[in-house]
């Protein structure tokens, strides 16, 4: 497995920007796939997006398609969620979650490794 450590997130006003970070300490992520899941207070973890471990394909749930994307840097060995038009139903923690090779999923059990989640808090 790989350990993923997390970065960016914070408070934000409606309509505004953020971008989050997944980074692979002490491995690489190039042979994972890496998906976003949030969790809003007093709900379920959500599959949010997934990118493949080649980068070659990605998937997004419907409530963020057209305001989120994903991306990855190898090199750096880090994955980014850059979340635009924020909207205050955004509002949840948000973790970084990966599974080698595989293709793209929203089923959670397959994520073996977890980051410690990040805050993202949308006001109206």
């Amino acid at each position: 497995q790989v350990q993923l450590v997390q970065s960016g997130g914070g408070l934000v006003q409606a309509g505004g920007a953020l971008k989050l970070s997944c980074a692979a300490s002490g491995g690489t992520l190039r042979i994972f796939t890496v998906g976003w899941v949030r969790q809003a207070p007093a709900k379920e973890r959500e599959f949010v997006s997934a990118m493949s471990w080649n980068g070659g394909n990605t998937d997004y749930a419907d409530t963020v398609k057209g305001r989120f994307t994903t991306s990855r840097d190898d090199a750096k060995r880090t994955v980014f969620l850059q979340m635009n038009s924020l909207k205050p139903e955004d509002t949840a923690v948000y973790y970084c979650a990966a599974k080698r090779f595989g293709l793209v999923s929203r089923v959670l059990g397959e994520y073996r490794s977890w980051g410690q989640g990040t805050q993202v808090t949308v006001s109206s």
